[in-house]
């Protein structure tokens, strides 16, 4: 893969889902239907899932590109392949609340290795460079050519005072139970992969996921995470969370900065 192109490309479909988005989240009124696994699905999700499948695919034709949206992509499999989760975060998109993004990974042997999140409505864009680091851009966010660049590093915890994020939608009495066990300075709550995006930039220690999840809700801040220095792990063994599972699902999990010291599952 050429991560230099895979960069571009990626960042480039990010921006126009985003922008394609942001249009019909701005209008008086959109259609909301809900799926199979009575998850809700809106225009926007569909809009964002083509735009970003066909430049794709166009770009990378030899490339499995799975997204969240086309069921017939999750019963193939590859050792590498894109994954693409078109708008993360429908329910706060409903809602009106902001905190939905687009995900695009690029998973290779079952790690994610490059990733792009862009948050349109919180104005935040993130992604991994051609070499692996991670950053956040600011700026006019023009397709054509990249603002300016802020390397992104995980925080250095402190274990007496940490800064846990969690879910906005799926929040659970587990998710309380295992974040009382820590001691916590502040608490704060993010929906979508934004939750990914604040531990990788240092705004927050600790994010532990335990509810469903699917791996297009996670490579690509799984990514960011790696690309700044921190960790996403299994939470019963603690052992690197992978992609390419038959179905794409995902355990629960930990997203942390080295130096937090994780408790065994309860």
């Amino acid at each position: 893969m050429d991560y230099g192109k895979f960069e571009d490309v990626a960042r480039r479909a990010a921006l126009e889902a985003g922008a394609r988005i942001m249009e019909i989240y701005q209008a008086e009124d959109f259609e909301v239907r809900v799926k199979s696994d009575q998850s809700p699905v809106t225009e926007a999700d569909e809009a964002a899932d083509e735009l970003i499948r066909r430049i794709l695919t166009a770009a990378f034709p030899d490339m499995l590109v799975v997204t969240e949206e086309q069921a017939a992509s999750h019963a193939r499999s590859a050792r590498n392949f894109i994954i693409v989760d078109p708008l993360d975060g429908t329910k706060e998109f409903i809602r009106r609340r902001g905190d939905f993004t687009v995900n695009i990974a690029l998973v290779e042997n079952g790690v994610p290795v490059r990733g792009t999140v862009y948050a349109p409505a919180r104005g935040r864009l993130f992604y991994t460079r051609a070499d692996g680091s991670s950053v956040e851009e600011s700026g006019a966010f023009d397709a054509a050519g990249a603002g300016q660049l802020r390397p992104i590093r995980v925080s250095r915890p402190d274990n007496a005072a940490l800064v846990v994020v969690a879910s906005k939608s799926h929040r659970d009495q587990a998710t309380d139970d295992y974040i009382a066990r820590y001691a916590v300075r502040d608490m704060t709550s993010a929906g979508s992969s934004l939750k990914f995006c604040l531990v990788a930039s240092g705004e927050a220690d600790l994010y532990p996921r335990l509810g469903r999840t699917m791996e297009w809700d996670t490579a690509a801040g799984d990514a960011l995470v790696r690309g700044a220095g921190g960790r996403v792990v299994r939470l019963d063994d603690h052992t690197p969370l992978t992609y390419g599972k038959p179905g794409y699902e995902n355990p629960f999990f930990i997203v942390y900065a080295p130096g937090v010291e994780l408790l065994a599952d309860a």
